[in-house]
C-alpha cells in the first residue's frame, strides 16, 4: 500500500510517500522557521501564505524522490486537525484536489495520532502489536500529554498539561534568556557545559497527590509549566547579571526542570500501568537530555524504550502517511478528509475538559 502523506497543521509544509505504514520512500519538508523567527513564534497569516507557495513544490518533490508515478498511489492522507485552521485548510484543499484529479481516496489523519505512528518508522522498531500496551509521552510545541496505547487507534489519556505545552515553555524560556527561536534547540545548545543544579527551578505540581482534574485525570500524571516560566522571569529580575555570567548554567537548569517534569510523570505512568514499552514522540523528543532520562527510566522499570527517529520527531508527512497505513492494515477505517478541525482530540476526554 503506497500512501502520499501531506502535513500543513502549523508552519511546516511536508509531503512523503510511505509503503505499508512503515517504509519511508521519500520525505520532503519545507521549514518556515526563518520566516517566523523575528516574531518569536508562528504567525498564522505568514504560515498560510508560505504553505500556498510551497505545497506544489513539496508534493512533486516527494513523488519524484520516491521514484513512483502519481498513478501508483493507493491513497492520499492529510492532516485535518488539530492545528492552525488556516494552515490545515491549505493542505486539505490541495489533497482533495489531488484526490479528485487522480481518482484516489483522501483520508483525514489526526496530527497527534500521526506523531504516535512516527515511532514505528524506525526499521528496527517492533510492530505495534508487539509494542503494546505502551506508555506514550507526547511532547511538542502545542501538546504535552501521556497516553496509554493499547493498540493502533486505541488510546487512553492518562495525563496532560494544565497550562502550557513543554515546547511552548522552552520557547518562552529561550525568549527570556535572549536566545531566540525555536526555544528547544537553542536552549539545548546554550546549556552545553552548563551546571544543571545552578538554580533549582520548580517541576510543577511536585506535591500533588490523591487529586484528580475536572475531567478525572490523575493530577500526579499531569504537567504544569507556568510556574517554571515565572520562576525564570523573577530570577532574571533579581539576578540580571546571571544572563551574561551564567547563561549556560541558567539554560541547563531550566532545561533540566522541563525534562525532569516530563520523565517523572512518564515513570509514574509506567509504574501505574505496568506497560512493557515506554515511547516518546513529538518535537521535544529530539532533546538529548530527555532521551537520556527516559533511557535510565526504562532500565529501572525494565521496559522497552521506543523513541521516534530524529528525522520524524518534528512535524513531517511521513508520520501522517504512516498513521493512515497502520490503521488500514489493522482493519480500521480512515475517515474521509472533509473539513479542518483545529481542536481535534486524540482521545475524546480532551474535548470535554473545561
Amino acid at each position: 500500500m503506497l500512501i502520499l502523506g501531506i502535513e500543513s497543521s502549523c508552519d511546516e509544509t511536508a509531503a512523503a510517500v510511505v509503503r505499508d505504514g512503515r517504509e519511508v520512500l521519500s520525505s520532503a519538508v519545507n521549514s518556515q522557521i526563518a520566516s517566523h523567527r523575528p516574531y518569536g513564534g508562528v504567525v498564522p497569516e505568514i504560515a498560510s501564505r508560505e504553505h500556498v507557495g510551497s505545497f506544489p513544490v513539496v508534493v512533486a518533490e516527494a513523488i519524484e524522490r520516491a521514484g513512483i508515478s502519481w498513478t501508483d498511489l493507493d491513497a492520499i492522507a492529510v492532516t485535518h486537525g488539530p492545528g492552525l485552521v488556516s494552515s490545515l485548510l491549505i493542505g486539505l484543499s490541495g489533497a482533495r484536489a489531488l484526490g479528485q484529479a487522480l481518482g484516489k481516496p483522501v483520508w483525514g489523519v489526526n496530527h497527534l495520532e500521526a506523531h504516535v505512528a512516527g515511532m514505528f518508522l524506525d526499521p528496527a522498531a517492533p510492530l505495534p502489536a508487539d509494542a503494546c500496551p505502551a506508555i506514550v509521552l507526547m511532547v511538542s510545541g502545542g501538546h504535552s500529554c501521556i497516553v496509554e496505547m493499547l493498540g493502533v487507534g486505541d488510546y487512553r489519556l492518562l495525563g496532560q498539561t494544565l497550562d502550557d505545552a513543554a515546547g511552548e515553555c522552552l520557547d518562552k524560556g529561550a525568549n527570556l534568556l535572549g536566545l531566540g527561536y525555536p526555544g528547544g534547540p537553542v536552549i539545548e545548545r546554550a546549556a552545553q557545559g552548563g551546571n544543571a543544579a545552578f538554580v533549582k527551578f520548580p517541576r510543577g505540581l511536585e506535591h500533588a497527590k490523591n487529586r484528580t482534574t475536572d475531567n478525572g485525570l490523575d493530577i500526579a500524571m499531569c504537567f504544569s509549566f507556568s510556574g517554571l516560566k515565572t520562576a525564570l522571569l523573577y530570577h532574571l529580575k533579581n539576578h540580571p547579571e546571571d544572563r551574561e555570567r551564567h547563561l549556560a548554567d541558567l539554560a541547563a537548569s531550566y532545561q533540566e526542570a522541563v525534562m525532569d517534569s516530563l520523565a517523572m510523570r512518564a515513570e509514574r505512568a509506567v509504574k501505574a500501568t505496568g506497560a512493557r514499552t515506554l515511547a516518546c514522540v513529538g518535537g521535544v523528543a529530539k532533546n538529548a537530555v530527555l532521551r537520556g532520562k527516559l533511557d535510565a527510566l526504562a532500565n529501572r522499570q525494565r521496559a522497552r524504550l521506543l523513541l521516534t527517529p530524529l528525522a520524524y520527531c518534528t512535524d513531517n508527512a511521513a508520520m501522517v502517511a504512516a498513521a493512515a497505513g497502520l490503521r488500514a492494515l489493522a482493519g480500521l477505517g480512515n475517515p474521509p478528509a472533509v473539513e479542518a478541525d483545529p481542536s481535534l482530540p486524540l482521545v475524546e476526554e480532551i474535548a470535554d475538559r473545561p
